[in-house]
């Protein structure tokens, strides 16, 4: 089974904030979050997918998901192209 890491983005108060994950169903994924049943962070907000990156197990998706969130200088270069 394939799983992917991907980010999303959404504008609050002329702010992009982002939000870092891993799943085995992206488009699953991104309609949970958009209607309010996602993660606690991404309820009652519109996100917009810019970024994923697909891997052949599990383990190597956490262990990506893990290093992007805490990058945040290629977390904001990811942004910037997108924005």
């Amino acid at each position: 089974m394939d799983y992917s890491v991907y980010m999303i983005i959404t504008k609050i108060n002329n702010k992009i904030i982002s939000y870092v994950g891993y799943t085995s169903n992206l488009v699953k994924r991104l309609k949970l979050h958009n209607s309010s049943k996602g993660a606690k962070f991404t309820k009652g907000k519109k996100w917009k997918l810019i970024y994923s990156k697909k891997f052949t197990s599990k383990n190597l998706a956490m262990k990506y998901e893990y290093l992007l969130k805490k990058d945040k200088k290629k977390r904001n270069l990811i942004k910037l192209k997108n924005i």
